[in-house]
């Protein structure tokens, strides 16, 4: 994977944390918080577990429980991503 898009991201947070019927995860979605969309810090654990192992990565403890929004998460791995596959 060269980039996490959006579509990627709720798709492992449905799988790794379910989905709140209240919040539309397919809406614009990128500056809402994790709290707002119903998912709390276990579940962006588990989904940051998934993603450390799928894609070999190692992300920041401190910076993941900063990432507060989609979008901020995203910038994260994409960025950890890009650090890995450079470094490589």
């Amino acid at each position: 994977m060269s980039r996490m898009q959006l579509s990627d991201l709720t798709t492992l947070l449905r799988e790794c944390g379910g989905e709140d019927e209240t919040a539309n995860l397919d809406g614009d979605v990128l500056d809402v918080t994790f709290t707002d969309l119903g998912y709390d810090s276990v579940a962006v654990l588990e989904t940051t577990g998934r993603i450390e192992r799928d894609y070999d990565l190692a992300l920041d403890e401190e910076a993941v429980g900063e990432a507060d929004t989609p979008r901020k998460y995203l910038a994260l791995v994409n960025g950890t991503l890009t650090a890995t596959r450079g470094a490589a």
